[in-house]
């Protein structure tokens, strides 16, 4: 069976940085692409930004773009996500997602991936 398992979060001040991680065991990267998604209290499932396991392509949301960067090292089969410039709005939790290769999937559409990690929780402060 595929697990997903992010590590990295933490509490950080306003403007600071994280790496998130997101170690993947069992998972044959068949699919389209890897992603970062976050949930905020009382908010919808976004995404936060997902990259091309075939052609490294990264897609973010715009609201990240020029403050996060996602990577992945498929040697170690894992993910990562550095959070850079964060503000509070940021806080959330963080999950790692991943798709089976069976369908058409949209790199900030939650409902197109299927396998997902536990989450790890991100909260700045100001």
């Amino acid at each position: 069976s595929v697990q997903l398992v992010e590590s990295g979060g933490g509490s950080v001040q306003a403007g600071g940085s994280l790496r998130l991680s997101c170690a993947a065991s069992g998972y044959t990267y068949n699919g389209y692409y890897l992603a970062w998604f976050r949930q905020g209290p009382g908010k919808e499932r976004e995404g936060v930004a997902a990259i091309h396991i075939g052609g490294g392509n990264t897609y973010y949301a715009d609201s990240m773009k020029g403050r996060f960067t996602i990577s992945q090292d498929t040697a170690k089969s894992t993910l990562y996500l550095e959070m850079n410039t964060l503000k509070p709005e940021d806080s959330a939790m963080y999950y790692c997602a991943a798709d089976n290769g069976m369908g058409w999937v949209r790199p900030n559409r939650a409902a197109d991936f299927n396998y997902w990690g536990q989450g790890a929780q991100v909260t700045v402060s100001s």
